[in-house]
């Protein structure tokens, strides 16, 4: 299973990432063996989907970073994803 998850940082903005492994992933997070979040901790998981596949996880992914309008991306959040397929059309 995969997983994409989004966290919240101490700084109030989001991180969004995918990955085969969410508890070592997260763990990973927390204890500042990730470049972009060490500085921002603590940090919260505040989102998670599950894909069967990594490509899944990655398409994803790559469509929650290009959500720039933060509203929308909290829609997605409060609404456990059901949003993303209605924002395309």
């Amino acid at each position: 299973m995969f997983s994409v998850y989004i966290l919240r940082l101490s700084n109030n903005k989001y991180y969004i990432g995918q990955t085969s492994d969410l508890d070592r992933r997260i763990l990973l997070h927390r204890v500042g063996g990730s470049r972009y979040t060490k500085p921002y901790r603590p940090l919260k998981l505040i989102y998670l989907e599950q894909y069967k596949t990594r490509a899944e996880a990655m398409r994803r992914e790559k469509y929650l970073k290009t959500i720039k309008n933060r509203s929308a991306l909290n829609k997605i959040i409060e609404l456990g994803g059901d949003l993303a397929s209605s924002s395309n059309g």
